[in-house]
């Protein structure tokens, strides 16, 4: 059963782009996910440590340009309006969040290295996170079917984890009996 109306908060770096802080790095395959996203019905967050003064460079800045561009809309910037209402908390309060620095993230290694810090940086896997999110209810088949049919999940992913999920049902279901 599809969810609608979720708080989808989002770090910025290594989630929606590549790492190149300062710099808005490159396309990981966000964009039709979070397109999906809104069509649902959810409200985009961004969650960034990016900042309109970062030693007197507005870094926070081209971040917000890149959603508007493509047309996402920003709920809110590093806050949830709504919250105000019954919190004084700073966290941004989500359903969702998604942090190529959480645990368990989804990642995919950057094979080009940052043009200023050398070491590449993993960022997070569209195609499984897109995955999980329909198992959470925020994706519908439907989508998951556009995604596959523009190449942004592959269709054997969506094979293996359709057969791991049922294989870990079914197991658990055996063990019940």
């Amino acid at each position: 059963m599809a969810q609608y109306g979720y708080y989808i908060v989002l770090d910025f770096d290594g989630t929606v782009v590549k790492h190149r802080y300062p710099a808005v790095g490159e396309d990981i395959g966000a964009l039709p996910v979070l397109r999906k996203l809104v069509a649902n019905g959810h409200h985009i967050l961004l969650n960034t440590m990016r900042s309109h003064d970062s030693e007197g460079v507005d870094t926070l800045q081209p971040a917000i340009d890149w959603f508007a561009e493509r047309n996402i809309p920003l709920f809110g910037i590093n806050e949830n309006p709504t919250q105000k209402e019954w919190t004084s908390s700073p966290k941004v309060y989500g359903n969702v969040y998604i942090d190529d620095g959480a645990l368990g993230a989804p990642l995919k290694e950057d094979d080009t290295p940052h043009p200023t810090l050398g070491a590449a940086s993993p960022f997070i896997n569209w195609s499984v996170a897109a995955i999980h999110l329909y198992y959470k209810g925020l994706l519908t088949t439907n989508d998951i079917i556009d995604l596959v049919i523009e190449g942004v999940i592959s269709k054997d992913l969506v094979l293996v984890i359709s057969k791991n999920v049922h294989e870990v049902w079914s197991a658990g279901r055996m063990s019940e009996g």
